[in-house]
Order: C-alpha cells, then sequence, then structure tokens
C-alpha cells in the first residue's frame, strides 16, 4: 500500500513539494490541509470524535471532517471525498477562510497547516466508518462552547484554535 504524502507549502501556500504524512507530522514541515465544518438547519455543528485507532488525538472531539489534499486535487474535491470517506455525507459547501497555526498533537507529532476552512449545511445523520469515527453530534455553539470551556482537554488542538475563527466568520 502507497503510504499517503501531503502537499508541502510556502507561507503563501505555494507548494514547495510534497512528503511523506507521518513524517510531515513528526517534523512539523508546513503544509495544505482542510477542514470542514457542516451545521443543520438548527445551526447545530456536526461534531465527531475520532476513532481510538487514529494515530494522533484518538478519541477527541473535533470538527465534521478534517484531511490533506492530494497533488493534483483541489481543496474542495479533496474536502468531499473525505467528507464521504468519513462520515458517509455529502454537502454543499463554501471556502469561508485561510489561517496557518502550528500545534502540538500529541506522540511527538506536529500539525503546521495552512488550513482551508469549509462551511457547509447538512441535516443527515452520518454513517462513519469506524475506522475514522468513534461517535458523533449536533450541538449548538453556546454548547459547543460551554464544552470546550469547561473540558477543553476534550478537543483537539487544531479545533481550539479554529473554533473561535470559525465563530467570528460566522458573527456568532
Amino acid at each position: 500500500m502507497m503510504r499517503e504524502k501531503v502537499i508541502l507549502v510556502d507561507d503563501r501556500d505555494r507548494s514547495i513539494g510534497r512528503m511523506e504524512k507521518m513524517r510531515a507530522h513528526q517534523t512539523g514541515r508546513l503544509h495544505r490541509a482542510f477542514s470542514v465544518f457542516l451545521f443543520n438547519h438548527q445551526g447545530q455543528l456536526l461534531l465527531q470524535q475520532r476513532a481510538t485507532v487514529k494515530y494522533h488525538s484518538p478519541n477527541l472531539w473535533t470538527n465534521t471532517c478534517c484531511g490533506h489534499p492530494r497533488s493534483g486535487e483541489t481543496v474542495m474535491v479533496a474536502a468531499k471525498r473525505r467528507l464521504m470517506e468519513e462520515m458517509g455525507l455529502r454537502a454543499p459547501m463554501v471556502h469561508a477562510f485561510t489561517l496557518r497555526y502550528k500545534c502540538h498533537v500529541g506522540n511527538r507529532l506536529t500539525e503546521h497547516e495552512i488550513d482551508h476552512v469549509l462551511i457547509g449545511a447538512c441535516s443527515r445523520n452520518p454513517q462513519p466508518r469506524p475506522d475514522e469515527v468513534t461517535q458523533w453530534k449536533y450541538l449548538s455553539m453556546p454548547e459547543v462552547k460551554m464544552e470546550m470551556q469547561q473540558k477543553p482537554g476534550n478537543f483537539t488542538a487544531w479545533f481550539r484554535i479554529v473554533m473561535p475563527v470559525v465563530e467570528d466568520w460566522m458573527n456568532v
């Protein structure tokens, strides 16, 4: 089986090469990523709890879906692919904003990403793959905020960084 590679980028998100995903996370190399935030018709965010078998951040709650585009794949195409792979969903999305962050995610791994944040709408229940997702739930923005304040360690490092920017973008 071929190992997944990420697209290495410069500060302006221009591709400068590729690297095996695990190696990029071990060395903290800047690479392209995306984060999907889906909301239902009641304005609730679809959260997922990462599967126990994930190589980093297992069992932590996070946004609907995350991933890395493959070489030659646009961010939107990659996001739609991963949304189906992880959550068994299709949904309309828009590119909301891009931000850069660097955070440690345990096991001596670092997420150093230029993250394209996509926001979309979906009121269906997901059909997640068990090797990707343990549980899922829809929560209102105030409920998400309260849970993050009460138990920040239950959430992924990148979600704690990106979520406040999503709230600002949505004017919540």
